[in-house]
Formats: structure tokens, sequence, C-alpha cells
């Protein structure tokens, strides 16, 4: 069973070896945890996942591996029986009141849930007994039962007191695209600190360090560490970016809290010798690109955000572009920025399979040294890894 594990776990992608196994077992013989399934499910988490980007597939292989496996035995209500017995009395008559308190203590209930997890052979909807949604049985989901079971199904009433198979991580899957929490989250890796402004931050070791070398208190004061990374956001919209609104939002809202120093620009389908910051006045209040090449130092790091998705003329040929007369390619400009900010990415909304498919998103690629990555929790990972690259 333990091999098992540890092979369906490599299958999902979550790199672990003998060594942590190893572990795990090590600490099972010492009795480390208790006799409960969630001890195990944490001691076994712990050892296992080293990052929380694979909690939720971390979660998935637990379950689909110990389903049936690991008993109900030695789990304790966390919810005082005086608040299950007035929400009891908020929502239900005292006639199924009754009937719900005949099943029991505690022990009782889980040990009746065990007996119809073997009778039961399907579905059942409604009623006051059988594993299923709605009702007043104890088990299953969307019932009224204040000393409920929940058994798949998200949570309805918020009223029970155990949930079996529960992801409470399932927003971290490295997989995911959606989510201003995980965008931030992705974007941390981007950080190097430093101490700026006023002093109006306590220096606790300071102070310590002070008051036992004078003999008196002795209270020293900091400034606050800020995020000293800057960087030029450069968002690609209207056209095909449009299905991408929402997803462009949470990364510019995550940008925007993550990062002190942050400075962002619009542009269509591609860059050209002009950007604009209100999109309502792109053509009559627009910013030179030179300006911006010499406003910014070298030192900015850059994310182009974009699909990439247009005709291949409107990057490599003079007049290319389908909303005005551009003297120079889009890609003349590209390699001018791409050589002012060596720290240069691409984050591409469109699904990664998709890419080879469009000739002009294989020339962006091109263009940026195939620093292109896909607009993920994992793909902006992978673009915070390489924009703290040493050059």
């Amino acid at each position: 069973m333990m091999l098992n594990f540890l092979d369906a776990l490599r299958a999902a992608g979550i790199p672990v070896g003998i060594k942590e196994h190893l572990l795990l077992l090590e600490a099972l013989d010492r009795d480390v945890i208790g006799q409960r399934p969630e001890d195990f499910y944490y001691l076994a988490r712990a050892t296992y996942v080293k990052d929380e980007g694979l909690i939720d597939r971390f979660d998935q292989v637990f379950a689909q591996v110990f389903k049936g496996v690991l008993g109900t035995e030695g789990i304790d209500a966390e919810i005082p029986e005086e608040w299950l017995r007035l929400v009891a009395e908020k929502y239900l008559s005292a006639e199924e009141m009754e009937k719900i308190k005949s099943l029991g203590s505690w022990d009782e209930i889980m040990e009746t849930l065990k007996k119809r997890l073997e009778e039961q052979k399907g579905r059942h909807q409604g009623g006051n007994k059988w594993i299923g949604t709605g009702g007043t049985s104890p088990f299953g989901h969307g019932g009224y039962n204040p000393e409920g079971v929940r058994i798949g199904g998200e949570s309805r009433h918020k009223r029970a007191i155990k949930v079996w198979e529960k992801r409470e991580f399932q927003n971290l899957d490295n997989n995911k695209e959606l989510g201003t929490r995980n965008i931030k989250v992705a974007l941390r890796r981007l950080r190097r600190f430093a101490r700026e402004g006023a002093a109006d931050e306590l220096d606790l070791e300071g102070t310590i360090r002070g008051t036992a070398r004078q003999g008196w208190l002795d209270i020293r004061m900091r400034p606050e560490r800020h995020n000293a990374v800057k960087l030029l956001l450069f968002l690609d919209v209207g056209g095909s970016m449009d299905p991408f609104i929402r997803l462009c939002e949470e990364l510019f809202s995550a940008a925007t809290a993550e990062f002190k120093n942050m400075e962002f620009f619009y542009f269509h389908n591609c860059l050209y010798e002009g950007v604009w910051k209100d999109n309502s006045r792109r053509f009559s209040e627009r910013i030179p690109t030179w300006d911006v090449l010499h406003k910014y130092g070298h030192d900015y790091k850059v994310i182009f955000v974009g699909d990439g998705a247009m005709s291949p003329y409107e990057i490599s040929y003079p007049g290319g572009s389908v909303e005005h007369m551009n003297e120079e390619p889009g890609a003349v400009w590209m390699s001018r920025v791409l050589h002012t900010y060596p720290a240069s990415v691409w984050l591409n909304p469109t699904p990664r399979q998709h890419w080879d498919y469009s000739q002009s998103t294989r020339m962006i690629r091109e263009i940026m040294n195939e620093r292109m990555y896909p607009l993920t929790i994992e793909g902006i990972d992978d673009a915070m890894r390489e924009l703290t690259r040493k050059r």
C-alpha cells in the first residue's frame, strides 16, 4: 500500500523519493502521531510535499489510494454539543430532532455510517437514512442534519462535523489559471527586499543589543522592508485578448499589490513606437517608446502579457500594424526593449499546446529567445525564476 502511494505521487508529478518514503515509515514506526486518519494525512503531506502548489494534487492522490482503507475510528467531533442543539432547534421540528437523536452518540453515528456504506448500493436523493443529497440523514451532503458527516459535494449549510476527503488547498494547484491570490504567491519569487524611507519600525534586535550595551532602555527604529524589484508591465489589449480580460485583470491586481516600483503600459498585438496608459485615449495620449527606454534604468524587469496572435506582417514589416502606419517593424522595437532590459519574459494566456499553430506566436517566441511562458501559476513561477536569474 505504501509503495503504491509513492508510485501514485510520482505519477501525479509530485517529486518524492525513497528518502521521504523511509522517513515516513520511520515516523510511523516511532508512533509520532495518533491512530487517526487525519494525523496520518498531515504527516504524509508534511513529509512528501515541499511546494504548496502541489498540495491539491497530493490530496487527490491520497483520496484515491486510501479510499475505503482508512477507517473512521478515533475521530472526535470539534463542534460543541450545545451549539449543535441550538442549530437543531432553529432548523428542525421537534419530531425531526427526535428522529436524529435516536442515532445516539458520535461513536454510534460513525458506526452507523460504516454500516450504511456497506449496505447501500446506489445513489439516494433526499430522505432520512441512506447516504445521499438533501434530507435529514446525517450522512451525505445538502441536508439539514446538525450532526452531519458530509461525503462529497460542496458544503451547503456549513454544519457538518466531519468532512471526508476535503481538499482544503485546491486553489493552490500550480496548474490552475485563475485567482489573484494564487498569482500573488507565484509573483513572490520575484522579490529583493531593502529597507527604505523613514525609520518607523521597531528594530527589536538592535534595541536589545543597544540596551545591553548602554545599561538602559535604548529603543532603535529602522525603515520598513519593501520589495526593491523594479518592474515594467506591458499589456496587450483588444482583439484576440478580449477573452482574457479577467485573467489579465487578476495578474495586474496581483502585480500592483506585490511590487511597489511598478509601471505599466498598454500596446496592441505588438510593440511599436508608442504605448499608452489609458485605453480610452490610446490615440490622443500616446507615450513614445523611446521615452520609456530612456526613463527607466536597465535594472528594471520586464513582463509582456499577450497571446502573440496577429498577422506576421505586424511583426516583420513596416506598415504592418492594423491600426497605424508604423515606420519600423514590431520586431525592431521588441529587440530594443530586450537589449535595454535583459531580464524580460512574455506571459501568454493561450494554452501552451496551441502556440505552434500560430506563426506569429512562434515569431514572438524566437524574438524572446524562448522566454515565453503560459499564464498559469506554474508558468508565472517559471517566469519569475527566469527574471531572477543572474546575467
